[in-house]
């Protein structure tokens, strides 16, 4: 793992108003209830990956760290296992806030460069707001594209066999009432933005 920027922030720097956004997003207005006793932490299964534990996440998001907290990979690596937030004894909702935070990164473009999870996101959002679903095989072969096309030739044979079985369809899939579909998204992303 590359080794983490560190340096001496000045308070001027930082942006207080992170946090308040955060919770917006999240729905957990407990988030400044959390008592930093590492629970969260030692719960996570992934947190030896992370660059900053979920703890400290939770710390740097109070005080306003928004460019260090949208950059680290801790975000993306989070399992969505909820065992964060079952542990928590203020009930804080941490893998909520995880979520919300992947969210603001892809909307404020500031993710690790090629690294696939928030692009994958990018990719089954915009295929699901164009389409109405999603076609994996077209998906899979973008997200290769973006982050990995060295690795496309030692997928071949697989893909392969997987159009053989009628597992990868060629034609993209969708639904018929797109517009509709459409209507929907737009009302979701307004919301969004206002929240």
């Amino acid at each position: 793992m590359a080794a983490i920027e560190r340096r001496i922030r000045y308070e001027s720097e930082l942006d207080p108003s992170f946090a308040r956004e955060i919770i917006a997003f999240s729905g957990s207005p407990s988030l400044m209830a959390c008592i930093q006793c590492g629970t969260c932490s030692s719960a996570c299964p992934l947190s030896l990956y992370m660059d900053y534990t979920p703890r400290r996440i939770i710390a740097m998001v109070r005080e306003g760290f928004k460019q260090e907290v949208l950059s680290s990979r801790t975000i993306w690596l989070c399992a969505s296992c909820y065992a964060c937030t079952v542990e928590c004894p203020k009930q804080i909702r941490i893998t909520d806030v995880m979520y919300a935070l992947k969210r603001y990164a892809i909307r404020e473009g500031v993710h690790p460069p090629r690294f696939p999870i928030p692009v994958l996101a990018r990719l089954f959002y915009n295929t699901v707001r164009r389409r109405g679903r999603l076609t994996e095989s077209w998906t899979v072969l973008r997200l290769y594209l973006q982050t990995m096309p060295l690795r496309i030739p030692g997928m071949s044979s697989l893909g392969w066999k997987l159009l053989r079985r009628g597992r990868f369809p060629l034609r993209p899939e969708g639904i018929r009432d797109r517009q509709g579909l459409q209507r929907v998204l737009r009302v979701v992303e307004r919301q969004e933005v206002t929240a």
